[in-house]
């Protein structure tokens, strides 16, 4: 793929199949998770996610387990933006309202092998101290510390759900102008939803935002970590304290525009 991702090298496997191959080992424990759990999930959702067909073993060089998987037709929603930007926020919401009411109990607590999504945002609060303290005269400061303690404060404090942990526009694909399919479950987790809600910042607009936050309800709290995290993941980039490209760097720059110019809203 001209675009395979970060966590994951993915490549055509003929026209119906993708194999994916994670990156690096810190992203081999998905491999698993997505093998366990995809096929159960997969009949209770209103769209399509990625079916695996087989795991692959480690050999002929390369160290990890990896997938392969039913290929989902579609572009990814950063390549192909959708014309009716409301619409396709209605339609993801209504994906992850069903994506969080299948039952959770037995699914993987958020740790680290979901790098957190899903568990409690302070984990990150070393990196983002740092990261404000790098920008200190770049940004409104005072209102991101202000932002970041509001997230902070607010706890999730109902049971688990299903969390997808990168809902980024990426892993959403579009035909036809709609939300098509969804992929990339490698952060799979239940706990705190509100790393799922990010890209109301880092894709949709405003008229979109409200579209998306009025489908999902959710309340204060959660909707403040959900800044939260959008504003952890903008700011260590901008400070440059986290690896990634250079048109990501840009998205996320935008990102943190976005935020800090809703404001304490």
């Amino acid at each position: 793929m001209a675009h395979g991702g970060w966590d994951n090298r993915t490549f055509h496997l003929g026209e119906r199949l993708s194999v994916r191959l994670p990156s690096h080992a810190r992203y081999a424990a998905a491999v698993e998770k997505e093998q366990a759990w995809l096929p159960r999930l997969a009949p209770r959702l209103p769209l399509p996610i990625p079916a695996p067909v087989a795991m692959g073993r480690p050999g002929e060089g390369y160290p990890f387990p990896w997938s392969v998987c039913r290929w989902l037709p579609g572009e990814a929603a950063d390549a192909a933006p959708p014309a009716d930007l409301a619409g396709f926020a209605e339609d993801l919401a209504g994906f992850l309202d069903a994506f969080q009411a299948i039952e959770a109990a037995d699914g993987p607590p958020a740790g680290a092998h979901s790098f957190h999504r899903g568990g409690d945002l302070a984990v990150y609060d070393p990196e983002t101290q740092a990261a404000l303290a790098k920008l200190e005269g770049r940004i409104d400061a005072r209102l991101a510390r202000s932002l970041w303690d509001r997230a902070l404060a607010a706890r999730w404090d109902r049971p688990p759900v299903w969390v997808h942990g990168d809902v980024a526009p990426s892993n959403l694909l579009v035909a036809d102008g709609r939300l098509s399919a969804v992929i990339d479950f490698g952060q799979l987790s239940v706990g705190d939803p509100a790393c799922d809600y990010g890209i109301a910042w880092t894709f949709l607009d405003a008229e979109a935002r409200a579209a998306f936050r009025a489908r999902l309800a959710p309340d204060p709290g959660t909707w403040a970590r959900a800044k939260g995290w959008t504003l952890w993941k903008s700011l260590i980039i901008a400070a440059g304290l986290a690896a990634t490209t250079p048109r990501q760097t840009a998205l996320w720059i935008e990102a943190l525009k976005t935020v800090l110019g809703e404001g304490e809203g």
